[in-house]
Order: C-alpha cells, then structure tokens, then sequence
C-alpha cells in the first residue's frame, strides 16, 4: 500500500460547520485521512476562528463514514489534564468507528496553554509532563479504576466507562532531537512539518514505531501573485524561526513577529499558484523524506 495524501481541517481559518463541510466534500472528493488542529487562539487575527476540535470532530463523525482523523496536535498537559483529553479521545474513538481516530500530541505552545495563569513550562520540563501525560491516557484506556501519583499528574480512582474497541493510538510531533526521543520513546507513530528526513531518521534509529505523518500548506489559485499575497496575510507565522513559536503568548504577539516576515519568506515553505505540477513536487520532497502519509 502506497502513501496517503491527506487533508488538514483548519481549526484557526474556520468555523465548525465550515470544517464539518471540508470533511464531508474532502471524502466525497477521494481523501481518506485528514489531520485536524486543536488551538485555544489562532496564531494571528487574519486566520481568525478557533472552534473546540472535539465537539467538530464529533460532527465529523456524522457527517463522514471512512475518513480517518488526526488531531494535529493536541496539547494535554497544561489547558486540560490528560484525564480529560483521555476521555475526549476515547469517546471520538468510539463516534469514528474502528481504526479511524488517532490522538496526535505535542508540547504545545504558549498561546493557547498560558490562558488559565499558568506557568509556561521549559522545554525539559513540558517533555517531561508530556511523556506523563501519556501514560496516564493510556492508563485510563486500559480501563478499570485507577490512581496516579506522577511528578506533574495525578488521578483519584478515576475510571473511563465509554471506551473503543481498542486503544487509541497516540502519534507524537517532534521538532527537535530532546522532542524525537521522547516521540521514540511513547508514540506509536511520529508527526512533522518538515520535508526534510534528518528528524524522521533520528525517530526511527531512537526505535520509533508506526506511521509517519507529515503536514504541509498550499496556496492553490489561477493568479499565482494573489496566491502569494492570500499566504503572506493568512500565513506569515510559517516563516517565524526557532523556538518563538512555543513562547509567544497571544496573536497579537505572533503578529508582531510577523512584520519581519516577507511574501518571498513565506512562498519558500508555502507552494502558490496554479501549477498542478510545483503542488506535487513538494508533496513529493515529503514522500521522498520517508513519510507515510502526508
């Protein structure tokens, strides 16, 4: 079996009902897999929506019969405690059906998980809550009643009652190599944005197992200047460096960052225009890099 070219749901360009329709026409249209992204805030006011993803994914469920569906990421350790996102993953396990919901998590960022007053963690320590947080998911979903006493979490006798035939599986974003350890170390699959294959190498020689999936962004229309100038607006956080992404508290913040950000800077990541051909090509650079699914 080849590859799999996906569709990603944009939770910060979208409303619900707007996503729900994505979802319903993407399978009418062929696509059988979709990532879909789970934000407190869009990065920036131009994108401007950010519904809850699980309740969208509930009406996903209805409104689709095959597709099969990845949060792009989930951050569980700081907004919601994995016991909740645990609860929320299973029960959109059991709305999919068998085999067609997976729980991708990351460390988050700041803009949508300082929103409670809490501390913005380091990235040692937010890798740490990370790789507790799936232990305790997975605890919940083995079922039965439990009790946790971790160094960031804790349960008291909780118990998940709506469980899935099996266990949802939890794929892991990694950026850099602390990131890619833990990945290898919890995941049962692995999730980039990058074309290149020096993180999905050191995933997979750090033992990392099962599919990986890889996003990307297009700008498809017959004016490729305009295709350029709705990316630049809509999209100048892709060519924000480094570690800013992760500490940045507020869209405001992300805009401000932005101003740096050129229409050339974006359109080196960000394919634009009408050309069926230049789309492919960088969908192939991700096939090429070893992905499963992009």
């Amino acid at each position: 079996m080849g590859p799999t070219i996906g569709i990603t749901l944009s939770s910060e360009e979208h409303p619900a009902p707007v996503l729900v329709d994505i979802a319903r026409r993407a399978e009418a249209a062929g696509f059988r897999a979709a990532w879909i992204s789970d934000h407190f805030h869009p990065w920036t006011r131009s994108q401007g929506q950010s519904p809850f993803v699980w309740s969208v994914i509930g009406a996903i469920a209805e409104a689709t019969s095959e597709l099969r569906v990845t949060t792009g990421v989930t951050c569980p350790t700081v907004r919601l405690h994995p016991a909740i996102i645990a609860q929320a993953a299973a029960t959109s396990a059991t709305l999919l059906g068998a085999g067609r919901f997976a729980l991708g998590v990351g460390s988050g960022e700041a803009l949508n998980e300082h929103i409670l007053g809490d501390a913005w963690p380091n990235i040692e320590v937010r890798l740490a809550m990370l790789e507790e947080a799936v232990e305790v998911m997975r605890l919940l979903w083995s079922g039965g009643v439990h009790s946790f006493h971790g160094d960031h979490y804790d349960l008291d006798r909780a118990e998940l009652y709506s469980l899935p035939e099996e266990p949802v599986a939890v794929l892991v974003s990694a950026f850099g190599p602390k990131a890619v350890e833990v990945a290898a170390r919890v995941g049962e699959g692995y999730i980039c944005t990058m074309p290149d294959d020096t993180l999905l190498k050191a995933y997979r020689a750090a033992g990392g197992r099962g599919p990986a999936q890889a996003g990307m962004k297009v700008c498809w229309g017959p004016d490729e200047a305009e295709c350029r100038r709705t990316a630049h607006r809509i999209w100048p956080t892709e060519a924000i460096p480094g570690e800013i992404a992760q500490v940045l508290p507020s869209p405001a913040h992300f805009e401000q960052a932005a101003e740096l950000v050129t229409e050339d800077m974006v359109a080196e990541s960000v394919t634009c225009g009408p050309d069926p051909e230049r789309h492919v090509a960088a969908l192939r650079d991700y096939l090429d890099a070893g992905y499963d699914e992009v």
